[in-house]
Parts: structure tokens; sequence; C-alpha cells
């Protein structure tokens, strides 16, 4: 059984129920703290299972848009999936066991080790031990050891990788305090890490006991690159056997109706 996205009107009650207060905000003074208040926030509360169906919009250099539906699925913590223009389309992204595989026409194209960043972030460290957390993003070369407090649409914020105030140039990930959700990453990506790549998760409605951010967008050198929004969000989906893994996943059950896939559109 699914449950749909609770109504806006929850949101006021959802935010005073986790509201931190100053003086909870004045503890946390290092990433391994913050993290720590992430998960204990939502402990049993944050849903384990997700999945939506994804417009992305990709902007190329020369102007051009290209636009795609994605159809992805999260089991928290560490398994994503996501299906490229339609379920069965076998373009598929697999992330499991810090690894992804891309598939093409459902065969494999390219397997590697990889600590999804965002995954990890906005949804796993909801779903596992905060040292097991704090070893994977100290993998992805943040420091850790260094914090700072800064405001962010018109919000706190904990930014961990920097305690220098406006230094944009160190890789940074960023924490809202109140909700405690992650809401900015910025990182040197490419050869040498010499784009500076930014990610913002936005616009932030409650979903069962936890929360959702529907919009994500990408900037390269402060260019938009990609928008993603979500829709048709569901939490507590069973997923079938096999559904997340490489070798049979084309054979495995998909959440999405094929029929209603004209209706996304």
């Amino acid at each position: 059984m699914s449950r749909s996205i609770l109504p806006l009107l929850l949101v006021a009650v959802l935010s005073s129920g986790c509201a931190r207060s100053d003086s909870d905000m004045a503890t946390l003074q290092d990433a391994s703290s913050v993290l720590a208040a992430m998960k204990s926030t939502y402990d049993g509360e944050w849903y384990e299972t997700l999945t939506f169906v994804q417009t992305t919009i990709q902007f190329d250099p020369t102007g051009g848009v290209d636009t795609t539906s994605w159809f992805e699925g999260i089991q928290i913590p560490g398994k994503l999936r996501i299906d490229i223009g339609s379920p069965t389309s076998g373009n598929t992204m697999i992330f499991r066991e810090d690894s992804i595989y891309v598939f093409r026409d459902g065969q494999l194209a390219n397997a590697a080790p990889t600590v999804h960043p965002l995954l990890l972030l906005g949804f796993d460290v909801y779903g596992m031990p905060t040292d097991e957390a704090r070893a994977k993003l100290d993998s992805l070369g943040f420091d850790l050891e260094r914090m700072h407090v800064a405001s962010w649409q018109d919000r706190t914020a904990y930014v961990i990788g920097t305690d220098v105030e406006g230094d944009l140039d160190t890789s940074q990930f960023w924490i809202d305090a109140e909700r405690l959700v992650f809401v900015r990453l910025l990182q040197g990506v490419g050869r040498d890490a010499s784009v500076q790549q930014e990610i913002l998760f936005n616009d932030y409605q409650p979903l069962g006991g936890g929360w959702i951010a529907p919009e994500v967008r990408f900037y390269a050198d402060s260019t938009i690159t990609l928008i993603e929004r979500y829709h048709s969000i569901e939490i507590g989906t069973e997923f079938g056997d096999g559904y997340f893994e490489p070798r049979s996943f084309l054979d495995a059950d998909h959440w999405f109706d094929e029929e209603l896939l004209e209706t996304e559109r």
C-alpha cells in the first residue's frame, strides 16, 4: 500500500513539532552533531521507500532544452533506481552498495564505485548509523571538522565543509538548522575539479514523518544545467523482487502503471 504526499495544510503542524530552539541549535558545533541530530529528530518517523515521476529539464551550452520523464524508486538506505523515458526502456541507472550501474537498452554500459551525495544527504542520513554517514561524506572530500552558520533563503543553515563566511569555493553542504534537511551543495567537479557545481533542494514539503524537496536545481559555474521536478510522489511502496538488482531489474515488477504513462506526459 502507498500513502500520497501530505496536504500542505499540515506544514504548520509538522514544522512546529520538529522545530529546534535557539539553545538546541547552539549545541550543534560540528558535522557529527548535525548528522546525529538529523538522524535522531526523525528516528523511526522518516519514510523508508519513495517513488516519483521526475520531469527532467536539461540545458545545453548552445541554449537547447531537452525534457524527459524519469521514473525513480528509492529504498533507504542506499538504493536508487532511475528509468529514463519509460519504466521499461532499459535505459536505467541503479545505485546500490556505493556503486552505480548504467544500462542502455537493457545492456550494462558502465559500472563503478560511487557514493551518491544527494541520495546520502537527502535521504540515507535518516536511515543509517551516523558514523557510517560521516565516513561516506568524508570519502567525498568534505572537511567535516569545519562548520559555520549562515542564512539561506531567509532561514538559518549549518554550512559544513568551511568555517569561513562567504567562502563558496570550498566543498561544502548546507543543512536547514530548524528542519534538519539538506538544502545546498557546492563542490568542484570535472577535470581537476575546475568546475564549481551547485545543487539546490528547493520548496520543501512535509511527506509522511519527514520531508521532500520536489524541485532540484543544478548549476555549473553559476549557469543552470538541469532542473528536476518531482510529481506523483508516493511513500510506502513495496518494490518487486529484483527491482534494484542489476542482473534482474528488467524482469522485476515496476511500481509505475504503464497505462498511466500518457497521462503522466
